[in-house]
């Protein structure tokens, strides 16, 4: 019995390094979709910036137009695009954050502080388990194995202290 208790550790650590290891997989499949919505936000905003410069202003002077301006619609894109603005300010920052994260699960525990909610979900949406290869999701493994194992094995040895002995009888 005490062999399969040990296996049955052994398998849980073994599944708590694999979950522990989605950290990391998750922040670096974050960081790619954040990527590609920073260019996309640049692309949008430069299209502003060309607009602006066209019409003689700069692009805080453009949203301003289009936000005053009367008409519903245009006055909707002119809140848009100042959204845009500070989302792509927000997101760079955290660019810069996920960056400089460093030390096992550095980018996961980056992310965690001030995510992106939209694109949180968005990736969780599309988010393939995988286990990394990198040191991050080497090191965040062997921790979430020892960890669950650990926790395994206290638990064990609690039980077995608390769980009545079978003692021999003494011999006569």
């Amino acid at each position: 019995m005490l062999r399969v208790i040990r296996t049955f550790g052994l398998a849980l650590g073994i599944l708590g390094g694999i979950v522990a290891a989605q950290g990391p997989e998750f922040a670096q499949q974050y960081a790619q979709r954040l990527g590609g919505t920073l260019d996309e936000l640049r692309r949008s905003l430069a299209a502003l910036d060309a607009d602006a410069a066209a019409s003689g202003t700069n692009r805080e002077g453009a949203v301003d137009r289009l936000r005053s301006n009367g008409d519903s619609l245009v006055a909707r894109r002119g809140e848009s695009a100042r959204a845009d603005i500070e989302r792509l300010k927000h997101l760079d920052a955290q660019k810069r954050a996920l960056a400089e994260a460093g030390g096992p699960m550095g980018r996961f525990a980056a992310l965690l502080r001030d995510p992106d909610m939209s694109l949180a979900r968005a990736t969780y949406q599309d988010y393939v388990p995988a286990v990394p290869a990198t040191a991050d999701g080497i090191i965040a493994g062997i921790l979430g194995f020892l960890a669950t194992w650990a926790g395994w094995r206290v638990l064990t040895d609690i039980g077995r202290r608390l769980a009545p002995s079978r003692r021999q009888p003494k011999p006569v």
